[in-house]
């Protein structure tokens, strides 16, 4: 296993980034910087042994500045929506940028973690990124310690760990925002893949997108994704719950959740024959098509566009900090944030 440095630009006020480079024996690589601790590129061979990037991004740290699709981004402190951008931890009311209509979108679109520059340290084969957050930084309560680790593994394997400590109870809820597209990230739209999701229930949503704090069954509707089903078959179905998403843009409830790593969802490309199959310990993961990748110049030269690549985001479930039914995302002194998320991939 090899891991290269490299020279990825300067920031505004001339600090230095870097890309971290690894690469196993079979050509799988991953690429990583440390402004965001953004995921960049990822090469994974097909079935002849030909390799090819299969996420959306960037050549230069220039084109995350802006990054206003999240690609490859490490988001925290708190992924996806929270209603009216306020929430109430131990009787303390916290408001937050309201950056999405009434909502909290990804905590913050100009100071989230995917526009700080993190610490960077190279082990064997991974590489590990620190930040410290401090207390009330873009609203959130506490000074936390956050560690992401990026690992490569020799039989293909794309593993993300995430720590935080907080001196303060706060609200903690990361993931990872990489759009996946399998036949390699400059091949059009992503509708013909397969996809199959382990889940017989999602959280549907009002139209802005906030869960409505209910589960509904899958059966007999379009999100029905517990055997593998092309992703266009109906995405553009006749259906209230995919118009307010443009398409599928869901949390999806983990079947069997038990807080252990398991395997949630699994990804085919019937053109490359490449697969991918995503293991989390988190009790949900939020499928979102890439219905709002607004047109743009991606990786050389690329052209990106609606649906050019698909997030398969594992996370608590959106809002759960304001509706009680859903999981505990408070985390403090006596309650470490730790998970794990692995992208495994063949052919």
């Amino acid at each position: 296993m090899a891991i290269t440095t490299s020279g990825f630009g300067k920031t505004a006020d001339g600090t230095e980034l870097y890309l971290y480079t690894i690469k196993n024996s079979n050509g799988f690589t991953a690429a990583v910087t440390n402004f965001g601790a953004i995921l960049v590129n990822l090469l994974v061979p097909d079935k002849a042994g030909n390799t090819a990037d299969v996420v959306l991004g960037y050549d230069t740290a220039e084109g995350y500045f802006k990054n206003g699709c999240f690609f490859g981004a490490i988001i925290g402190p708190n992924a996806n929506r929270i209603d009216n951008a306020k929430f109430t931890i131990d009787n303390v009311n916290y408001q937050l940028a309201a950056n999405d209509k009434t909502n909290n979108l990804h905590s913050d679109a100009d100071k989230g973690y995917h526009k700080q520059v993190w610490a960077a340290q190279t082990k064997e084969n991974s590489v590990v990124f620190t930040l410290e957050d401090p207390d009330g930084s873009m609203g959130f309560p506490g000074n936390k310690k956050v560690q992401v680790t990026y690992t490569v593994t020799q039989d293909n394997q794309l593993k993300i760990e995430y720590d935080v400590t907080s001196d303060k109870n706060t609200l903690i809820n990361m993931t990872n925002h990489t759009y996946f597209n399998l036949s390699g990230h400059n091949s059009g739209t992503i509708e013909a893949h397969k996809i199959c999701i382990k889940a017989s229930h999602y959280t549907p949503v009002y139209e802005r997108l906030i869960p409505t704090g209910e589960l509904t069954p899958v059966a007999e509707t379009p999100f029905d994704f517990r055997t593998l089903k092309t992703i266009g078959d109906e995405i553009d179905a006749a259906d209230t719950q995919l118009q307010y998403g443009q398409g599928y843009d869901h949390n999806y409830a983990i079947d069997d959740y038990d807080g252990t790593l398991q395997k949630v969802a699994s990804l085919e490309d019937p053109n490359s024959g490449r697969k991918m199959d995503v293991y989390t310990d988190q009790p949900g993961i939020q499928f979102y098509a890439g219905n709002c990748i607004t047109p743009q110049t991606g990786k050389g030269g690329a052209s990106y566009q609606k649906r050019s690549g698909l997030c398969l985001e594992t996370q608590c479930f959106p809002d759960a900090i304001n509706q009680p039914q859903f999981q505990d995302v408070v985390y403090g002194p006596q309650r470490p944030y730790k998970t794990t998320t692995i992208y495994q991939f063949y052919s």
